[in-house]
């Protein structure tokens, strides 16, 4: 059996918006079926009919976007009822992980045609209560909120392994002595590249607006902040610790879906692809170190496309937090930081989780087609010790 050619096509997402802010009112299964539907729309020539599965990543799914988010997308965009859709979950590599899937089965054959993305309201996710123990407990009963972050855990987990996501980024700052200045530094130039990008128009052809919302831009973008603002926050996880809310990602809401095809579906589509999928890898790592994931993922999918850092094009790393992402840096000393983010990074743009790996392996295919020819890389850290990374080329 012979291995197929993966082609991205197309690209879209949803303007991110900020917890509580613009996107608040809209349903996450709302979200998930906006950029599909997009995605069908901008190809004509394209009959839904003929899609043969929809992957999407949700790394919640304990409110609106339940009962399989991906089936209700398809069901709430209008496409024919014969389209499956199914949902994945690797926390903030969903999105990359649901592209990853589709990849997989177009390549071996399984599917000619999918769609492949990744959905989050974290301002919409609920609070849960766990049934009790016994019937009618006397005792008040712990709330939890589902957006982010350890719950409910397994007290047979050791301890240093659940801490929390911001106290990780810390451990990271401290193994590579990466102080607050460098961070806030990092912070104010993934601003500065997002709002950069905007104004040259880099996001017009991926971008697509929901219908009576009020946004038309990714709504966390600070480009006045300054060195002397981001040093007035206090830190958010020590006292004395150097993570903020400014040089950390912020809590959003989101959705982007790609079109993936093989040499046939391609040839339905009546397009130019954008990119072709050329390798992928997931590795693990300690749970409390999260944020140094996509190190190993990263070179381990150059290797299984027989490329090197000196190879590449874009590299689109999520921006969890600045710490983890300088520490990811750090230990790959022979790659161009130039390369990195050059349209901004999540903590400029936002990071809604299940979204995330979609959005950025959509913007390197975009990135890609601008260039004319290349390599890009896409990678996320994941929260509970993951890695996971995506190669194109062009």
């Amino acid at each position: 059996m012979s291995i197929r050619d993966v082609y991205i096509v197309d690209a879209v997402r949803t303007p991110i918006g900020k917890f509580g802010g613009a996107l608040a009112g809209a349903r996450p299964d709302d979200l998930a079926a906006h950029v599909v539907r997009a995605l069908v729309d901008r190809t004509p020539e394209l009959d839904p009919a003929r899609i043969d599965d929809v992957v999407m990543g949700d790394a919640n799914g304990a409110g609106e976007d339940n009962r399989d988010v991906a089936r209700m997308a398809v069901l709430l965009a209008g496409l024919p009822v014969t389209v499956p859709g199914v949902t994945v979950n690797r926390l903030c590599g969903s999105g990359l992980e649901a592209v990853i899937q589709a990849a997989r089965a177009i390549a071996l054959g399984d599917a000619s045609v999918a769609i492949a993305g990744g959905v989050e309201s974290m301002t919409r996710a609920p609070w849960v209560v766990q049934k009790p123990e016994r019937a009618f407990p006397a005792t008040h009963q712990q709330m939890w909120s589902t957006a982010l972050g350890w719950r409910m855990t397994n007290p047979r987990m050791p301890q240093e392994w659940t801490v929390s996501l911001g106290e990780g980024a810390e451990l990271i700052a401290d193994k590579y002595g990466i102080d607050r200045a460098a961070q806030d530094a990092f912070a104010l130039d993934s601003h500065r590249k997002a709002a950069a990008a905007w104004a040259a128009g880099h996001y017009d052809a991926e971008v697509v607006p929901l219908d009576g919302v009020d946004l038309v831009r990714d709504e966390c973008i600070r480009e006045g902040s300054t060195p002397e603002a981001l040093a007035r926050l206090k830190p958010a996880f020590r006292p004395d610790g150097t993570v903020t809310a400014a040089n950390a990602s912020p809590l959003n809401d989101g959705a982007a879906a790609l079109l993936l095809v093989d040499e046939e579906g391609l040839r339905a589509t009546g397009r130019e692809p954008l990119a072709r999928i050329r390798a992928s890898a997931v590795t693990g790592i300690e749970p409390h170190l999260f944020g140094l994931g996509p190190v190993d993922a990263v070179e381990r999918a150059l290797a299984k496309a027989g490329r090197g850092f000196g190879d590449l094009t874009t590299f689109e790393l999520n921006e969890a937090f600045a710490a983890q992402a300088l520490g990811c840096l750090a230990a790959w000393p022979e790659l161009d930081p130039a390369l990195v983010n050059p349209r901004g990074g999540a903590i400029a743009i936002g990071h809604p989780l299940g979204a995330s790996g979609a959005r950025l392996a959509g913007s390197a295919a975009h990135q890609l087609a601008t260039a004319g020819s290349g390599t890009a890389l896409a990678a996320l850290c994941i929260g509970v010790g993951q890695g996971i990374a995506l190669v194109l080329e062009r």
